[in-house]
């Protein structure tokens, strides 16, 4: 019995919220009743479990991700490592950079394995995973930053679309960032995977050295954290159109590549009210007006309580 767990139906009586400690999800499901009723008893069942498993491996979790390395014995943390596993060559990764994403999944898994649904989502402070069955669709919102939602439109994902998973990175989210994107939102083919690329590029989209970017180390902040010593965003000054546009396309360069490679569908990067897009192309609508540097594809991001 896990006496942290809480789990309850929102007023709405549609959404199931789960909290415990650190992790705090908003979990829809859609079908017949029966069959929510008992997704949603699958997903508390194994919700309760899922905070004490992932800190009985925290450190194996917190080391920085090797190539070869073992993997831990956990399901979550296993996903968590495969999903940061091949960025280990080019930058400092941890495990942790998919955690939001892994935990999101694992509950989508236990409900679609209870239940027979014909769509359901587990959001996990916007890192978000997916289930559709042919002919449904999901219709997400776009932010410009998480912090303090702005809607610039949103785009819709149907079952033919590869992507099962979003994840949203940034200075301005919960966890630290190297960089100074207000939010970078990844569609990837899960919410691990997604949730991984979302952080390697949004420590992209950096000016380094700027005088107007504040960093503190991150042990500073929280001394068990897993970055240590690395410089971690606090706020970011006014800057130029030429900066922001510079920034933009630095993360631009690296989601690029990572779309080539197959380890993203398609992002969005926003830096002080500019968007640049880059992946595959998706159906947005939206006031378009309000979206500066737009390539020619489209892609979307995800409010936190979607």
């Amino acid at each position: 019995m896990n006496p942290r767990a809480q789990i309850r139906m929102l007023p709405d009586g549609r959404r199931l919220h789960m909290n415990d400690g650190p992790i705090d999800l908003i979990v829809e499901a859609f079908g017949d009743p029966e069959e929510v009723r008992q997704a949603y008893r699958a997903a508390g069942a194994r919700f309760v479990t899922v905070l004490d498993e992932l800190c009985g491996e925290l450190d194996y979790l917190r080391q920085q991700a090797r190539k070869n390395g073992g993997l831990p014995s956990g399901v979550i943390a296993g996903r968590m490592a495969m999903a940061v596993r091949p960025y280990v060559e080019g930058t400092f990764i941890t495990p942790m950079a998919a955690v939001a994403g892994a935990v999101a999944e694992e509950i989508l898994a236990a409900m679609t394995a209870a239940a027979e649904l014909s769509r359901a989502y587990v959001n996990d402070g916007g890192d978000i995973a997916l289930h559709l069955t042919p002919g449904e669709h999901f219709v997400i919102g776009l932010v410009e930053r998480p912090d303090r939602p702005s809607l610039f439109g949103t785009a819709t994902l149907e079952f033919s679309e590869p992507v099962r998973g979003i994840a949203t990175s940034g200075w301005r989210g919960r966890s630290f960032s190297l960089g100074i994107a207000d939010a970078v939102t990844v569609l990837a083919k899960t919410a691990a995977m997604a949730d991984a690329a979302a952080t390697i590029v949004a420590n992209a989209v950096d000016l380094p050295g700027h005088p107007n970017v504040q960093r503190v180390r991150a042990r500073e902040l929280a001394p068990d954290n897993d970055l240590g010593d690395l410089p971690v965003t606090q706020a970011v000054g006014g800057l130029s159109v030429k900066e922001i546009e510079r920034a933009l396309q630095a993360g631009a360069a690296v989601a690029e590549s990572l779309a080539t490679e197959g380890l993203l569908h398609a992002t969005a990067l926003n830096v002080q009210g500019f968007t640049k897009i880059v992946g595959a192309p998706m159906r947005l609508t939206g006031s378009e007006g309000k979206v500066h540097a737009l390539a020619s594809a489209n892609t979307i991001e995800v409010s936190a309580h979607a």
